[in-house]
């Protein structure tokens, strides 16, 4: 079986403009963190309205690794408030603050609040690829069959 505290940890570089605590894993099992609005008034987001929402956090990634920001399914379920662009990629280089695309996706108006919990962001390593450019690929069973075509929905 394995245990979460044999998981390798890397060490990341913030700065947390936002007054709020850092994003932490809420369980020892937790692949997210979450993270808050950091805005000056609460936002009303109407019926599919988006809205780039400030955190308050700067981040330094190490080279090979990504943040993903994805939506939090409770917020999504409760408030039909949802994140675009997602999962939204902060790659290793960026230096600005982190912004989070949000849209209501509900019939009623949803307010945001600062500090409000809107979405989650996942650390993973990437890899780089160089391209071969060659003229054919080898056959699978699969081939080209794509949405859709094992007539399973």
């Amino acid at each position: 079986m394995l245990s979460f505290a044999t998981v390798e940890k890397i060490s990341v570089k913030i700065i947390n403009q936002s007054g709020f605590s850092l994003p932490a894993y809420a369980t020892t099992g937790s692949a997210g963190m979450d993270i808050r609005a950091c805005i000056s008034e609460p936002v009303t987001l109407q019926p599919l309205e988006r809205y780039l929402v400030p955190t308050g956090l700067f981040i330094a990634l190490p080279d090979g690794f990504e943040a993903q920001i994805r939506p939090r399914s409770g917020l999504a379920i409760k408030q039909g408030l949802t994140c675009l662009n997602s999962p939204g990629t902060i790659d290793a280089d960026y230096r600005g603050e982190i912004k989070v695309i949000l849209i209501n996706l509900s019939n009623e108006a949803q307010t945001i609040q600062s500090g409000d919990r809107i979405a989650q962001m996942v650390i993973q390593q990437v890899s780089q690829i160089n391209w071969e450019v060659v003229t054919d690929l080898e056959t699978t069973e699969r081939g080209s069959g794509g949405f859709g075509h094992t007539g399973k929905i």
